[in-house]
């Protein structure tokens, strides 16, 4: 076994190490979205391929949600752009992590398997980030996150109905527990999120609005705040921190 070789079998021994507890936390987190997969209708295999291929939570969420309701296409995919819009910019961050003489190749599969946590993970390496750490990683979380969702999607038509709505409320707290941290510590944070539950409650109702399916108030609604809220509260690039 020559030195690159060993290289790359200690890279992926890396990234299965880190990555299995993040696949845990995948696992009780997709079991939740399997749940309301199955109120969507979807399959076990149907929730297993689309969350192998997806791995976000909030997205997912969003197009099951829209699912159930007989959205669109166009909506389900401008569902989609919009909620997981951060991970271009984990993508481009991430990028800074790769070798130079890496292949375009790697650079796409490596921009594929970026999450929250494994570009955590990867970003957070000494030196360069090989592709086999973030594969591994990936690979063993992803694994872990479909098979919740199916799992979750197995258990919908199993248990009853008032477990169903219990554990679907699991999901909800996921959101919560990554809100309420961030809105804690900023105030601006906090009216972002107060805005979207009264406008969303308002436009409900809203005569005009209220005949909008609830993907696309969701999707406008998205947007009109989150710019408000940057353009209200821009975040301060380091350049324009170090001239402050």
């Amino acid at each position: 076994m020559d030195f690159q070789t060993e290289m790359q079998h200690k890279d992926i021994i890396q990234g299965f190490r880190d990555g299995t507890p993040i696949a845990m936390g995948y696992f009780a987190v997709a079991f939740s979205l399997g749940i309301i997969a199955k109120q969507a209708g979807l399959t076990a295999a149907i929730g297993f391929v689309s969350s192998f291929f997806t791995r976000a939570s909030a997205g997912e969420y969003g197009v099951y949600t829209l699912v159930a309701a007989q959205a669109t296409y166009v909506e389900i995919v401008a569902m989609c752009l919009v909620v997981n819009l951060r991970y271009m910019l984990m993508s481009a961050a991430l990028s800074q992590k790769i070798a130079p003489g890496t292949s375009w190749m790697h650079r796409v599969l490596m921009a594929c398997c970026v999450t929250d946590e494994v570009f955590g993970i990867s970003i957070a390496r000494k030196g360069y980030c090989p592709p086999a750490y973030t594969y591994s990683a990936a690979w063993v979380s992803t694994m872990m996150w479909a098979s919740g969702c199916a799992a979750g999607i197995v258990a919908g038509g199993m248990l009853p109905s008032a477990i169903v709505a219990a554990l679907s409320v699991a999901l909800y707290g996921m959101f919560l527990a990554v809100i309420m941290p961030v809105a804690r510590n900023d105030r601006y944070v906090r009216y972002a999120v107060a805005a979207s539950f009264v406008l969303s409650g308002i436009c409900s109702v809203a005569p005009g609005i209220s005949g909008w399916s609830s993907g696309t108030r969701t999707i406008v609604l998205t947007i009109l705040i989150s710019a408000v809220a940057a353009w209200w509260k821009p975040v301060k690039t380091e350049e324009q921190y170090g001239q402050a």
